[in-house]
């Protein structure tokens, strides 16, 4: 069965899939064992060569996703992401990246890059002529993120990897908050796909992972390094997102509706600042959005009017949990200057626009009246208290 012959629902339950073939079960069986035959043997298996049978099943599933030759899948979103920086990144190259990126991968570049001797440039505009001006005669990689971790800008997608091929330099994107539901990079001329597989992919909170798609020459250089990084992922949880990834599309169908509704009320209250997503014909990259975005993902942002306490607003909703995750099938919200970009300075933070009062929501699957009325509810409250205070 090739992935280019079905659609991308069959793909997510059937595509990698293992046949059980001594039982004749459903779903796929799980090899727990870390300890394989290496004599008379076509692979010789080991875990953290990424090749165990649960390992490559998935790997062929995330891969017909993304439209991309060949996957890895890591312990998490961070270990895929400095594998692959660290594959095609060494002693006196020189990389270029966006400013608005996951405060993670913003850490890993500040604190590590300069220890190994590789050069770095920030791009503070979304635009493609300032990715072109940052460019080097020793750079090697542009490194992108849209939409973006938390205020949802967008970045030219073909844009990017058009200049990218034409200086012959290699493309990266994280994809985590797009999903390949909504957005597939590779098609749009991207050379290495990048996942916090914890996120969408996982799709319930109880899974960490990471997951890398490019091509088989790319992705033969990222294991090399891999295999020394020692980043594989446990059978039992690669087994779990195997089962998570059947129900990836309805997931995001659903979590695209409800963020498109609950974008449009948040921007008509009156106790609402600002609010950033996509979808909204208010949101400056909105065009371009919809020119390389097949939906608009369930991941939005907003800012309350200043006299409102962002905290105390978290704290009285019932329904939307606090946490430091995202992408569930439940609805999540936090504070980016205290988790996702902590690691940041507050002059880092201000520059990036991500103020105290900004508040980053995972939309789920719930009814989306049920959601405007808990964080209905929850304004009106923190309303009350400023009357008090």
């Amino acid at each position: 069965m090739s992935s280019k012959e079905i659609g991308f629902n069959t793909i997510c339950t059937h595509l990698g899939e293992i046949e059980d073939q001594q039982f004749k079960g459903a779903i796929s069986p799980i090899y727990l064992s870390t300890s394989y035959a290496f004599e008379d043997v076509d692979v010789k298996r080991y875990p953290r060569y990424f090749n165990t049978p649960n390992q490559e099943a998935l790997c062929r599933k995330i891969a017909a996703l993304e439209k991309g030759e060949a996957s890895l899948i890591f312990g998490s979103g961070m270990a895929a992401i400095s594998t692959t920086l660290f594959a095609f990144l060494q002693k006196g190259d020189h990389i270029v990246l966006q400013r608005t990126l996951y405060g993670g991968t913003a850490n890993l570049v500040n604190e590590e890059f300069e220890k190994h001797g590789i050069e770095f440039s920030y791009v503070d505009t979304q635009t493609a002529a300032g990715f072109e001006e940052k460019i080097q005669a020793n750079t090697k990689v542009i490194y992108i993120e849209t939409p973006s971790n938390p205020l949802l800008t967008i970045t030219d997608i073909e844009a990017i990897a058009t200049i990218a091929k034409r200086q012959g330099i290699v493309s990266m994107i994280d994809n985590t908050f797009a999903s390949p539901v909504n957005q597939n990079p590779i098609e749009l001329g991207i050379d290495i796909v990048i996942h916090s597989a914890t996120k969408y992919l996982g799709g319930h909170s109880d899974i960490l992972a990471g997951a890398v798609i490019s091509t088989e020459e790319h992705m033969n250089r990222i294991f090399e390094v891999a295999k020394n990084f020692g980043g594989s992922l446990s059978d039992f949880t690669v087994w779990m997102l195997e089962r998570s990834i059947k129900t990836l599309g309805l997931r995001v169908k659903q979590q695209n509706e409800n963020a498109m509704k609950l974008a449009t009320w948040l921007e008509e209250q009156e106790d609402i600042a600002a609010v950033h997503y996509p979808g909204l014909p208010t949101h400056p990259d909105h065009q371009i959005a919809k020119k390389q975005m097949k939906g608009f993902g369930g991941m939005l942002s907003f800012e309350l009017q200043s006299h409102l306490d962002a905290t105390q607003f978290q704290k009285a909703l019932t329904l939307i949990k606090s946490s430091m995750s995202l992408a569930g099938v439940e609805s999540t919200i936090l504070s980016p200057t205290l988790t996702s970009h902590a690691l940041l300075s507050e002059e880092e933070r201000k520059r990036q626009g991500i103020n105290d009062g900004l508040l980053r929501l995972s939309v789920g699957i719930e009814e989306e009246n049920d959601l405007i009325q808990d964080i209905e509810q929850a304004l009106n409250k923190v309303k009350t208290l400023a009357l008090q205070d």
